[in-house]
């Protein structure tokens, strides 16, 4: 029986699988927490009614926090640090980050901190002392959520580099949404929000959620001792960027940014994620007053985003493996988030209509990440796609930064929530339209294989 498990462990196609899972579970709980107020946004337009006191312009101020450190120099320089210092060391630092701000949020929006020495002397500083801890909360939960993202990517791409990379990127991404998928569902259900909201039912999903990473953080333990073991055996590469010769340099940034088919990924990237995850932020509150539906029905509405993205997006990585066509995918599924987004704003208003627009959405959110991410690996060298996946992340940060506090105060400016859904199809035009130009520059630039199948590469 030892013999036998020993061999399990030697084979690295077995060991690639355990990576997998052990990479996706905190990635799964990070999304969990980032969306355990997602399907109960709509009760900050009654500000009132809930003991947080926040209003949908906090909330949306709130949202805005997870990318506030990501913008400001955060990823890129912790890019610098993945590069140098390869994704065990970095990674374990951001994860246990990811941590401390998920505990930070989850301890601003109790019972114990409302009552606390604490609060009295924020009070005395701001306005609502609960929304500026939060706010701190999130931003060191965001900037270690993004890193660690980055890690994951940069880990996918050195266990699964010439095999089933864009199938396995897609499969971790699916399990990671399924987080999603998990607090739309759940939340509600946990949460009584008939009459007054207290602090005891706030809290409760984000005391579920800071359990889940604990539990993620576990497993990133796991993949670390996986990847140190192996790699000290000589079954897998070491990191590129152990060697000095390709050790990071501030050129490479710039060198890295000139890159023109980087530069079409990354604005890409911001459009198309701020049309999907802003829009999922404040989605019960569009939906709701849209199709005149229930929360616990615009709760399923949403949950249906991640639950297609768990299905779909295993199986759109496999078709771009087999198929590649890369480019073109990118144009369909943004065409489909614009379609999707159009169907909200102006289609009857029957319920029907609404699932029609978000299954569509759903697709679409599967469709472009699914050939999107595998792409970078072919115009980034590996030594420097810890950089370089910063580097997007960085400038989709800058979108999910801003976009949050646009639609909050459009929401509060016009009382009319449905009127945000313009700025998501102005959104998505420009995606479809970097879509088209990214694919244009793929087929001047084959020897960079962008539309080739995996095998081919």
């Amino acid at each position: 029986m030892g013999k036998k498990i020993s061999a399990f462990f030697k084979d690295t196609g077995h060991l690639r699988w355990i990576v997998l899972v052990s990479l996706s579970i905190p990635m799964f709980a990070s999304y969990f927490f980032d969306d355990i107020f997602s399907t109960v946004s709509q009760e900050f337009e009654n500000p009132e009614n809930v003991a947080l006191g926040w209003s949908m312009a906090d909330y949306g101020f709130f949202r805005s926090a997870y990318s506030l450190l990501c913008i400001f120099g955060g990823l890129i320089i912790c890019g610098m640090l993945l590069d140098r210092w390869g994704v065990r060391i970095t990674g374990s630092i951001f994860v246990g980050l990811m941590v401390a701000g998920a505990a930070l949020i989850t301890y601003s929006i109790s019972e114990s901190f409302a009552g606390s020495s604490l609060a009295e002397w924020l009070s005395s500083l701001f306005n609502k002392p609960s929304l500026a801890l939060a706010y701190a909360g999130c931003a060191m939960f965001g900037l270690g959520s993004e890193i660690a993202g980055v890690a994951v990517n940069r880990s996918i791409a050195k266990w699964f580099k010439g095999r089933e990379i864009a199938f396995a990127m897609g499969l971790q991404l699916a399990l990671a949404r399924l987080g999603t998928a998990a607090a739309l569902v759940t939340v509600p259900r946990i949460i009584n929000m008939e009459g007054y909201i207290p602090f005891a039912e706030t809290s409760r999903p984000a005391h579920l959620g800071l359990l889940l990473i604990m539990t993620g953080l576990v497993l990133w333990a796991l993949f670390v001792a996986i990847d140190y073991r192996t790699e000290r055996k000589g079954r897998i590469s070491k990191e590129t960027a152990a060697d000095p010769a390709d050790r990071f340099r501030l050129s490479d940034v710039w060198k890295i940014i000139g890159n023109r088919h980087f530069i079409l990924i990354s604005l890409l990237c911001v459009t198309f994620y701020c049309c999907v995850i802003s829009f999922r932020k404040f989605a019960t509150a569009i939906l709701i007053p849209r199709f005149g539906i229930e929360s616990e029905v615009a709760a399923l509405m949403v949950a249906m985003i991640p639950f297609f993205t768990l299905v779909f997006a295993p199986i759109f990585g496999a078709v771009v493996d087999m198929v590649g066509k890369g480019t073109k995918i990118m144009i369909i599924g943004a065409s489909m988030i614009l379609f999707s987004h159009l169907v909200v704003t102006f289609a009857p208003g029957m319920p029907a209509f609404g699932f029609i627009a978000i299954a569509i959405l759903g697709l679409g959110y599967s469709l472009v990440p699914a050939a999107m991410w595998p792409s970078l690996p072919k115009i980034i060298p590996e030594s420097k796609l810890g950089t370089a996946f910063s580097l997007v992340y960085w400038i989709q940060n800058i979108g999910l930064f801003f976009t949050p506090i646009i639609v909050g105060n459009i929401i509060e400016s016009t009382s009319d929530p449905v009127s945000a859904e313009y700025f998501f199809i102005f959104l998505a035009a420009c995606a479809i339209v970097i879509a088209v130009i990214f694919s244009r520059s793929s087929e001047k630039h084959p020897e960079l294989g962008l539309d080739k199948k995996a095998k081919e590469n």
